[in-house]
């Protein structure tokens, strides 16, 4: 097959062009056809993915372009998320191995963790114990434990698949000394102790929005994203039990997306805590011990 291809600027063009002609939805890391055709082709060409402007120009070889035109058609034919084309996340500066058997790392509460959740917690080092719950790929448990130093983590989920990626990504980042995966239903299989943070990004998405979403989002696992009628089953559940699992002064941070107003009238009585991120101050919340 011939075609008009010789630089990467013009498989760049022809990337948007197709993406943009084709409607897909950026949500997975990208927020622009130019963004996700830039990072794919950098990627197929094993480019550093910060540097695109020295290589435009640059001549392809035949060999370059054909797998560059494959994985822009794949994006484009299959509507899979780019991070399952390429088997990687990026969350802030961390980047992680993914595959179909996880949803593709996003989440808020991973701009938080940095900062670690000042002013709620004075000292990052008097972190001892921290649970994560519904940790799929693990990503949030590897920053938790980048960030609270004298912390061992305990990342939950149900499914079996996700615990293998996750166990690939503690791996990776060599904390399998300090982060310990549990498969539970919640709070089911955890050790019987109390933990001075709990985090939980669960699946809150609600039934109406379920059946919304786009084509991009099918290919995740049906189980990591569904939140049952008004997106907050996992959500009750973590709450309620939460009192029992914490420090007198320990902290539950969850991630409910933009299921805000579910969120208020579920828990209405407990005063929650909106904290600020990117997405404005309606995503992540926190209760204190006390407040449960």
């Amino acid at each position: 097959m011939t075609h008009p291809y010789q630089t990467l600027r013009d498989l760049l063009r022809h990337a948007v062009t197709r993406f943009m002609t084709e409607g897909l939805f950026f949500g997975h890391g990208s927020s622009s056809a130019y963004d996700e055709a830039a990072y794919l082709i950098l990627h197929t060409l094993k480019l550093p993915l910060d540097k695109l402007d020295p290589f435009l120009d640059a001549r392809l070889l035949p060999e370059e372009i054909a797998a560059v035109l494959a994985i822009i058609d794949r994006r484009t034919s299959e509507r899979l998320p780019a991070a399952y084309l390429t088997n990687e996340a990026w969350l802030t500066d961390y980047r992680f191995y993914v595959d179909q058997r996880v949803i593709v790392p996003r989440s808020y509460i991973a701009e938080l963790i940095p900062e670690h959740f000042q002013p709620w917690i004075g000292d990052a080092w008097n972190v001892h114990n921290v649970l994560e719950l519904c940790t799929g790929s693990g990503c949030l448990a590897i920053m938790l434990a980048d960030a609270f130093p004298n912390a061992h983590v305990d990342a939950v989920d149900l499914s079996i698949d996700a615990l293998d990626v996750a166990k690939r990504n503690v791996e990776d980042y060599q904390l399998e000394k300090r982060i310990h995966l549990i498969q539970s239903d919640l709070y089911n299989k955890v050790p019987a102790k109390k933990y001075d943070l709990i985090v939980s990004n669960p699946p809150y998405v609600n039934i109406t929005a379920m059946s919304s979403l786009p084509a991009e989002y099918r290919h995740e696992p049906h189980m990591a994203l569904a939140g049952g009628k008004d997106g907050m089953d996992l959500v009750r559940r973590i709450v309620k039990e939460a009192k029992h699992r914490l420090t007198a002064k320990g902290l539950l941070i969850v991630e409910i997306g933009n299921e805000f107003a579910h969120a208020e009238t579920a828990f209405h009585d407990l005063g929650l805590t909106w904290l600020s991120t990117s997405a404005g101050d309606a995503s992540v919340f926190l209760l204190t011990a006390d407040q449960l």
